[in-house]
């Protein structure tokens, strides 16, 4: 199942996508009496076992309903949310494709990178993102999104996705001037807006194995990275279970997983060319659907 989430006014609602529009979950489950069912997405993934279940069986319904029209909306016509609005914690794995270590000349890992960021980064399909005056060199990095779907720690790499609700884009926008100043990464990683998410979040049990996606990146059409996820070098079982170990995982938690070959650090120092205001950025793996965003220049 694609869950989303839309704009109405200042309000974010919760949809799922159907192959007859977008089923607006508060509007059909008002008309057809669904009373206990979760309105947003935080709620939906908190009590996913249930909650799921119940969307799907109100869909059906609703697809059925003679009045369908009233609750399905023109996925074109709606402004998106970010699909994960306000996740507890935003993980990153740095270094985590082989191609895109060697392509910067970087060691492979003997353990997941790992850093964070801030909820500030978190902006919507759609969205004009902002290249911030304290920088010039913002790179793309396509990235598959784990969202944790359960409260997790200690969890075996066996028992790992058994913990994930699903999955979903992410552009991890990355200042590199700032993330190369000092050892630590963080500065160049949580610039505002840093981390367009979406347009979907998609069931773990749609998505099937989460190690073998295609995954592409185009700036203003020209593809820069395309690439499948089986060229992670810490899997995505591997990651859940690596990081449990160290801290508690949380349902909406989300983890970054590592971005694939193809990024403009990775080009020859004459031909880097980093993002510029008016380019458009679309992050692209199978299953997930297509997130795009415009860069422009900060006010």
């Amino acid at each position: 199942m694609k869950v989303l989430n839309f704009y109405d006014q200042d309000n974010i609602k919760l949809g799922v996508q159907t192959d007859q529009g977008v089923l607006d979950i508060a509007e059909a489950a008002a008309r057809l009496g669904y009373d206990a069912i979760p309105l947003d997405m935080h709620a939906v993934i908190a009590d996913h076992a249930a909650a799921v279940p119940a969307l799907r069986q109100l869909a059906d319904e609703a697809l059925a309903s003679e009045d369908r029209s009233t609750f399905l909306l023109d996925e074109q016509a709606l402004t998106f949310a970010p699909c994960v609005p306000s996740p507890g914690k935003i993980i990153c794995v740095g270094l985590n494709y082989r191609k895109h270590a060697e392509e910067t000349n970087s060691p492979i890992p003997d353990f997941p990178v790992l850093f964070n960021k801030f909820n500030n980064t978190i902006a919507a399909p759609g969205q004009d993102i902002a290249l911030p005056k304290a920088t010039s060199r913002v790179d793309y990095e396509a990235e598959l999104v784990i969202v944790i779907g359960q409260k997790t720690k200690y969890v075996s790499k066996e028992e790992a996705l058994s913990h994930v609700f699903g999955y979903c884009n992410v552009n991890d926008l990355s200042a590199r001037d700032l993330q190369k100043r000092t050892s630590q990464w963080m500065l160049g990683k949580i610039c505002d807006h840093f981390s367009p998410l979406g347009p979907y979040l998609v069931t773990a049990d749609e998505v099937g194995d989460p190690n073998e996606l295609e995954i592409k990146c185009t700036v203003n059409g020209e593809v820069r990275q395309h690439s499948n996820t089986s060229d992670m070098i810490f899997k995505c079982d591997e990651i859940v279970s690596y990081i449990s170990q160290h801290l508690t995982l949380e349902p909406g938690d989300i983890i970054l997983t590592g971005t694939p070959e193809g990024v403009v650090l990775g080009y020859p120092k004459e031909k880097r060319v980093y993002l510029q205001p008016g380019d458009v950025v679309t992050v692209e793996i199978e299953k997930l659907g297509a997130l795009t965003n415009r860069m422009v220049e900060e006010a």
